[in-house]
């Protein structure tokens, strides 16, 4: 007897854009853009209103403009993001305790033993989705089912602001139509090599053998994307646990990687990830950096240090070696269009045990003089930003780095 649709997607609509709409009602039914400028920056979010004209985030405000006329530009409240959408998790905690949060606007959750008490997967959504509604103001949808991955794709084609229950029986009916890009793991190169096979549905997808899936997209994602196709995903809700990695990336077009420009794009990264290793009092000793280089052809490189670190200057000079270290390794000249960082091997770090001064003095040992010396620097950098703010005080390559997305958003958007 197969299980019902037990496992709910909850994803709440244009998220920055609908908060920006519930705090501001003259904004309702506007198209507006959360971000970006007619001067250009960067376009973090889109209401509805502006999504229908083609706008959306990470376009440049100008290119909004000439899309939408009428787009109105407006400044994000980041300190009410998290505050509406910590509401929004406690109201989904109040009908179970499998509630697995994968960012700051969605989440996974697992009604089983909720269905005694409440009605059907379907009437417990609806029940959600109004008290979601009355209580914090902002539209969410969700999708029903019987696997994580079609939960989440039935809350897609529920958007805007509706419910989609599939059950178990009529799964392919559902599936076959829809077109391919809405699987979990299929993105734009994906999406374009399976269109030139003449690939464009889910049911297309699912006649395909999965040795000529490997063949074409990989044997890692061919097998996961044949099974999916056929809804055969074995993964259950998870809670949130501790986090094994910490991380960041930035996106910087293709430019040939010059030192000036791989420094800056690190330390600002940097900067990040260790801001945020020493917010929660960890520290990593394996620094992976992942280099993208134009054609979407991506390298990692690792190093695994002789004690955890969380100083922003030492994580600076690992993920610049590896950076380059992945860079030199290529045949011939390269474009550079992502770089990346993240820190795993985490462990607990509220202080540094001081070393005898045996040379040399390395600061990759934390406890060195120079490691010390580093940790206590950031430590004063962190309590004078948490006073004033991120902008007051920083390392001046990362300070440099001219950058279109707001921290405040990075960190939201960002989760370990």
């Amino acid at each position: 007897m197969p299980r019902g649709p037990t496992i709910l997607h909850a994803d709440l609509d244009a998220f920055y854009a609908s908060v920006e709409q519930l705090l501001d009602p003259g904004l309702r039914g506007r198209p507006i853009a959360v971000g970006g400028s007619d001067r250009g920056g960067v376009v973090l979010a889109a209401s509805y209103e502006a999504k229908a004209f083609g706008v959306r985030g990470g376009m440049a405000g100008w290119q909004a403009r000439q899309l939408c006329p009428r787009i109105m530009f407006v400044r994000g409240h980041f300190s009410q993001y998290q505050r509406l959408a910590d509401d929004v998790m406690d109201i989904l905690h109040a009908v179970t305790p499998a509630v697995e949060r994968i960012s700051i606007d969605e989440a996974f959750l697992d009604v089983t033993g909720s269905t005694h008490l409440f009605g059907p997967p379907g009437e417990i959504a609806a029940r959600l989705r109004a008290r979601v509604r009355r209580e914090v103001g902002l539209p969410i949808s969700i999708g029903a089912a019987r696997t994580k991955h079609l939960a989440k794709v039935a809350s897609q084609v529920a958007k805007p602001d509706g419910l989609v229950v599939v059950e178990p029986e009529r799964e392919r009916e559902f599936l076959d139509p829809l077109p391919v890009g809405l699987m979990w793991g299929v993105g734009p190169v994906a999406q374009r090599r399976l269109a030139e096979r003449g690939v464009h549905t889910i049911g297309e997808l699912a006649e395909m053998s999965p040795r000529a899936l490997e063949g074409l997209l990989g044997h890692a994602v061919g097998l996961k994307l044949a099974a999916l196709a056929v809804n055969e995903d074995p993964r259950r809700i998870s809670g949130v646990g501790r986090a094994k990695s910490v991380g960041a990336q930035s996106a910087i077009g293709a430019h040939e990687p010059t030192p000036q420009l791989v420094t800056e794009v690190l330390s600002h990264l940097a900067d990040r990830v260790a801001g945020r290793l020493r917010a929660k009092h960890r520290a990593g000793r394996t620094v992976t950096v992942r280099v993208r280089f134009a054609g979407m052809r991506a390298v990692t490189r690792s190093l695994t240090l002789p004690g955890p670190v969380a100083a922003t200057l030492t994580l600076t000079e690992v993920a610049e070696q590896l950076a380059w270290q992945a860079i030199r390794d290529q045949d011939a000249a390269v474009e550079v269009s992502l770089l990346a960082i993240s820190v795993s091997n985490l462990a607990m770090q509220h202080a540094i045990q001081l070393e005898l001064p045996v040379p040399p003095d390395d600061p990759r040992r934390p406890g060195s003089a120079l490691g010390s010396a580093r940790w206590a620097l950031d430590s004063s950098v962190d309590a004078v930003r948490d006073r004033f703010g991120r902008e007051a005080v920083g390392y001046l390559p990362a300070r440099t780095r001219s950058r279109g997305v707001p921290d405040e958003f990075r960190e939201l958007a960002e989760h370990d």
